[in-house]
């Protein structure tokens, strides 16, 4: 047993001396990589309120004013000529139903003549004369109030003719002078459009790459934090590889006093710590690889967002002021337009106010018509069946009777035509009141406020950008400065920890080949001893699988998972 003694000694010397670095270390680097996190924690903040105020919804809501303006303009000088058509229409309308009520008029002057040349007629005739004469009378009463319903109508209709034609004068005069500056001023508007998208790309889209590499730092130093407290597993791991020696260099009291020192299981469990150590090594190797390349990561992500501050930083010289006073101008351009167009909309609004009332006035005017044509028509049959008893007396009265029913005919023909004649009207007059929904002048302003606002917070943003990059800059050197140090000591650690193959090689040429090696109870007992403390699921499957060629398996229970910590891997 003395041979293995010596080894096992300076063995266990320099596994304890990495342990105490690595435990060491990774307090320091720790240490580090809280402070790092603690100088980004509140600039990440600060850039991501930053980046969210300058894009998203503040952007796309001036974005979204600006192109409804410019709809809204485009919109007025494709609505010109459709307004000025609807109105052209009317205007033709208005007159052929001012054709249509002159013609009307001379049918109903037509009656009350025919009523008075009755009433001439019933004076010579014998028998019920009385009865004749109020026929006549009673004609001759609705001509009159039918005529001067339709009078009224006439002038109604010269009113509104006179109206529509001036409206249709200004729009179309209104047309020509201004529905090319409204696609002009539409153009200049989204040419201010895609300066604020030019805009937003020098300093939102800036802000947004600080706060997302920021965010990129946290997460990267968080995950590197939780690496460096998963470094205790590798300790912890050496312990028991310390133990497992010690075991073997004094195997008092398990072992059998009087064994030699040739005896098989303190070279087993040599062997077995000698693998351990080495996938300890290669589990290390590999976490603190893991480590160098995150503060790498780190290092590269901090250069880059310093590098593009500096540039933002220092190419903005004023460009935003003269942006804002550029979209100011133009929406006050367009802002003169639309006012423009509201004025002249206002007197299609009027026309359309007559047209309404104008309407009522005739629809009344031809209900009243059609009923007093009815009654003019069988005033006319009865005088001319009961003119016609008188025989030959009452021939000249039954040709007038007759001509006032053909008169009351045609009356209902133009009242006839004219019923379509306004529906035209009305549905005009509909298409044009709708053409003019859309037109919300409050709206507009609104819009144009809003626009202006968002474009004031913009320039006071790119303000608050400058400040924050300058202090992005002053904590990046100083960020630079620690984390370097941290990868220092990591790498310095690595090396440290590459001396661990070497000494597992000792100790495996110290005991040399197990050959065929047998085991009894009571060192199984011992391993299943040394397997009952281990805290890593990792350190058990070495176990396992290093014994299993000596036809040993584990028969103490691995831990419950709340004793261990082998979740972290």
């Amino acid at each position: 047993m003395s041979s293995l003694k010596h080894p096992i000694a300076d063995a266990v010397a320099s596994i304890e001396l990495v342990a105490s670095r690595i435990e060491t270390t990774f307090a320091q680097v720790g240490g580090q990589l809280g402070e790092g996190h603690g100088i980004f924690q509140g600039l990440n903040e600060a850039l991501a309120d930053l980046a969210r105020e300058l894009s998203s919804a503040q952007i796309e809501g001036a974005s979204g004013a600006l192109r409804d303006i410019a709809g809204r303009l485009k919109s007025l000088a494709d609505t010109l000529p459709a307004e000025s058509a609807l109105l052209d229409q009317l205007r033709r309308n208005v007159a052929e139903a001012g054709a249509l009520l002159k013609q009307l008029l001379k049918h109903v002057e037509m009656i009350t003549t025919i009523a008075r040349s009755a009433k001439i007629e019933s004076a010579s005739l014998e028998g019920d004369r009385e009865g004749f004469i109020a026929f006549t009378r009673e004609a001759y009463d609705l001509g009159r109030a039918v005529q001067s319903s339709i009078e009224a109508c006439v002038k109604d209709q010269q009113l509104l003719a006179a109206a529509v034609e001036t409206t249709w004068g200004r729009q179309s005069e209104f047309e020509r002078r201004y529905r090319p500056q409204l696609g002009a001023s539409g153009g200049e508007l989204m040419s201010a459009f895609a300066d604020l998208g030019r805009q937003r790309n020098d300093s939102v889209g800036v802000a947004e790459l600080a706060g997302s590499s920021a965010r990129t730092i946290s997460d990267v130093v968080g995950r590197s934090i939780i690496s460096l407290q998963a470094g205790d597993s590798t300790r912890q791991r050496l312990e028991h590889v310390c133990e497992g020696l010690r075991r073997a260099a004094d195997p008092e009291p398990t072992l059998v006093p009087d064994m030699t020192e040739v005896q098989p299981l303190p070279r087993l469990l040599v062997n077995l710590e000698a693998v351990q150590l080495h996938d300890t090594q290669q589990e290390f190797d590999a976490g603190i690889g893991d480590i160098v390349r995150a503060l790498s990561t780190i290092l590269t992500e901090v250069a880059t967002l310093v590098e593009k501050g500096r540039s933002l930083h220092g190419g903005r010289e004023g460009g935003s002021a003269s942006f804002l006073s550029r979209v100011r101008q133009t929406l006050a351009q367009a802002s003169s337009l639309i006012a423009m167009c509201e004025d002249g909309g206002r007197s299609i609004d009027e026309a359309l106010s007559v047209v309404e009332n104008t309407l009522e006035k005739f629809r009344d005017a031809i209900a009243n018509l059609s009923d007093s044509v009815v009654d003019i028509s069988l005033i006319g049959m009865n005088a001319g069946l009961r003119a016609g008893h008188l025989g030959a007396k009452g021939r000249a009265f039954v040709v007038i009777a007759h001509e006032m029913k053909l008169t009351a005919d045609q009356m209902t023909g133009a009242a006839v035509r004219l019923r379509p004649l306004l529906s035209e009207i009305a549905k005009v007059g509909d298409d044009l009141r709708k053409s003019r929904v859309s037109s919300d002048q409050t709206k507009l302003t609104s819009m144009e406020n809003a626009i202006l606002q968002t474009l004031h917070d913009v320039e006071a943003g790119n303000d608050r950008l400058g400040g924050l990059i300058g202090r992005l800059i002053e904590e990046g050197a100083k960020f630079d400065a620690v984390m370097n140090g941290a990868r220092e000591q990591m790498t310095s650690l690595g090396s440290s920890a590459s001396t661990l193959p070497t000494v597992a090689k000792c100790l495996e040429d110290a005991v040399g080949d197990l050959g065929r090696a047998s085991f009894g109870d009571q060192d199984e007992a011992v391993l299943d001893e040394l397997y009952a403390r281990y805290t890593m699921e990792r350190e058990r499957d070495v176990h396992r699988q290093f014994l299993l060629p000596f036809g040993i398996t584990a028969k103490q229970a691995a831990p419950a998972a709340n004793d261990c910590d082998f979740e972290l891997f």
